[in-house]
Parts: structure tokens; C-alpha cells; sequence
């Protein structure tokens, strides 16, 4: 099992480069112990996401790290041109020296994707068409031309290639059988989140697409079977059990307010089932639906095995560590515990 780390970079209640500053200290600082992967969200008009344009802190932080892989967990490719995705993925994978990694979606908030004037329920059509387009433009010649139902190029001069030939990794985050569904059947790496019993499943249903599929489109050294299977959850560890739980309370309420903030804002309360995410779960809630892993190393190390076990085998573990309003100390502490006591603990998994 490997291990990345995701980030919303939410708001804090701190200055906003008070905020970046600290990401990148603690992202320089999981460069250097080891970690696999940086994977940012993209969400808009929301507390929840200070990086709406995550493209542009993956820029600063590929000069700032050395071997860390950065991405998007997701880009949505329903709120930008495909030409200037491509041109954006180009620059990243350069500036990084062929470490980019990237994530694609449609948007799972309707209220994100309505302040951009994207109907929720068009969303999916948009999003595949941007897709294919986006290969298409990524594997062209010289020149580059698409025709589909919401995008159409022609005779476009192409000036960028990425560093990673043919272009770099796509992987899907899902939260629900449609999405895992279409991941498979396109060969991609795969992360879910939600609770345990609804991860589980979505992973289950990514596996069956894949195996239709033939496995990874992009086949991945390190991972067995070449295929990242990935589980999204949040992780704060201390010395002891009673510190981890306190020091996670205030971050992890804290993100619950800005995740809920859009939802509460319109006055609904019935995405939760749909996006398989916290709604008006509390602190203990999300530990129990095993969103939230929380303890000293070894209580880690065996709430990781457990999950490993009821998700039905992954091999790559997302971990959110600096969440909420978490402060830097705590957030690199945790991260350090992590590195040297329980990676090499469920490293075999």
C-alpha cells in the first residue's frame, strides 16, 4: 500500500497566504518523508476549497518539492475549455519534471456547477465530451481538431506536449455507481470516499468495469496489477488515542460547517445519500462510518488493516491530514507519526 495526501486547502479562519504559506511547508515536508502523492480539489464559490484554480498551487508547489507526485482529485472539466486544460496540464507536467497525476470529474455540487450556468443534469454529457476531446488534443499531431456535442476545434495549432509521454495519468474520485462504472470502463485509477459499506461497493463496481476493460489504460509500476485502488480518508494521529481525538474535534467539526456551507446556504438537506458525503454527521458520526481515522500509531495501523479488509483489498491509502482549521503544528506532527510509524506498518497490504 501507498500513501498520498488530499486537500480541499479549505478556509481556516486564517489569512488567506497565512494559509498557502503553511501548505507549503507541510507539503515540503511530506516530500521529504516520503509520500507518494499531492491531490488537491477543485471547488468554487464555497469556503470548503480556497484553491479554485488548483493548477496555479500545484505551480508553486512543484518548485518547492522535489519527488512528491502533484494532481487534481478532480479537475472539473465542465468549467474550462478542453484547449486550455491541455495547455494548463502541459505547463504542470514540465514545471514538475513529469510528476503530475491528473484527476478528472464533473462537479458533484449542482449549486458550484449552477453558479458557472451548467446545468447539474448536463453535467455528465459535458464532462465526457470534454474528455474525449481532452485526449484527443493531448495524442494529436501538430495541429489539433475535435468535433462533439459541446466542443469542436479545428486546425488548432498545438504548442505544448506533456513531459510524460503519451500524456500523464488520468485517475476518477467517486462516490457512486455511475461514476465508478465509467471509471473502469475507460481504464482509469480510482479512489473512492464516503462510509466504509458505500466505498466498499463503488469499489466493487470500478473493479468489474476494469476487468472488462483489461485493466489500466495507463498501467502504474508499484501498484499491484497496475491499477491504483484507492480510499479517500481523513487521518490524525498522536502519541496517544485521547490527544489524537483532541486535537482532530475542532478541524474536523470545523470542515464539516464549510462542507455543509453551500448545502445550508440553499436551505437543502438532501444530498447526503447522493454524495455519500458528511451532511449533518458530527464528529463521532464520521469516526463510526470510518471517514475519519483518528488514534495513536498502533490504533491507526489497525483501523487501517480493518478498513483494508472491508473495502475488499486497496493498495492506496488518500490520507487528508490537515483539514478544517487545523493548526500547522499539529497537522505536521500527525503527518511525521504517520511517516514512521504506521507507513512501514501497512506497507505490505
Amino acid at each position: 500500500m501507498k500513501v498520498g495526501l488530499f486537500d480541499h486547502i479549505e478556509d481556516a479562519g486564517r489569512p488567506l497566504a497565512t494559509l498557502f504559506d503553511e501548505r507549503l511547508e507541510f507539503y515540503a515536508a511530506a516530500d521529504r518523508a516520503g509520500f507518494y502523492a499531492v491531490q488537491l480539489a477543485e471547488h468554487h464559490c464555497s469556503p470548503i476549497n480556497m484553491v479554485p484554480v488548483p493548477g496555479v498551487f500545484l505551480g508553486a508547489l512543484a518548485r518547492e518539492t522535489k519527488r512528491i507526485k502533484l494532481g487534481t482529485l478532480v479537475y472539473l472539466l465542465t468549467l474550462t475549455s478542453p484547449l486550455k486544460m491541455i495547455e494548463e496540464i502541459c505547463m504542470l507536467d514540465h514545471l514538475s519534471n513529469g510528476r503530475l497525476e491528473v484527476g478528472i470529474g464533473r462537479g458533484v455540487s449542482p449549486f458550484e456547477l449552477n453558479y458557472h450556468k451548467v446545468a447539474f443534469d448536463d453535467s455528465r454529457d459535458i464532462f465526457i465530451d470534454a474528455y474525449k476531446c481532452l485526449l484527443a488534443g493531448l495524442t494529436g499531431g501538430d495541429t489539433f481538431s475535435y468535433e462533439g456535442k459541446h466542443f469542436t476545434y479545428k486546425d488548432v495549432p498545438v504548442a505544448l506536449r506533456p513531459f510524460q509521454q503519451p500524456y500523464p495519468a488520468f485517475w476518477y474520485g467517486s462516490s457512486n455507481e455511475t461514476g465508478s462504472t465509467w471509471a473502469g470502463e475507460q481504464g482509469m485509477h480510482f479512489t473512492a470516499n464516503g462510509p466504509t459499506r458505500m466505498a466498499a461497493e463503488n469499489l466493487a463496481t470500478f473493479k468489474k468495469a476494469l476487468a472488462k476493460h483489461g485493466g489500466a489504460a495507463q498501467p502504474k509500476a508499484g501498484f499491484v496489477g497496475g491499477t491504483v485502488l484507492g480510499c479517500l480518508r481523513q487521518v490524525v494521529v498522536a502519541d496517544t488515542d485521547a490527544e489524537a481525538r483532541r486535537i482532530a474535534k475542532g478541524p474536523a467539526e470545523h470542515h464539516l460547517g464549510n462542507i455543509n456551507w453551500l448545502r445550508n446556504k440553499h436551505g437543502y438537506k438532501d444530498l447526503t445519500n447522493r454524495l455519500r458525503t458528511p451532511g449533518a454527521a458530527g464528529f463521532d458520526d464520521v469516526i463510526s462510518e470510518g471517514v475519519l481515522i483518528v488514534g495513536s500509531p498502533e490504533s491507526v495501523i489497525r483501523q487501517i488493516k480493518e478498513q483494508s479488509a472491508a473495502l475488499g483489498g486497496i493498495n492506496y491509502l488518500l490520507a487528508y491530514m490537515m483539514f478544517g482549521n487545523m493548526a500547522l503544528g499539529d497537522a505536521l506532527r500527525s503527518q511525521e507519526l504517520f511517516a514512521t510509524e504506521v507507513i512501514p506498518k501497512i506497507a505490505d497490504l
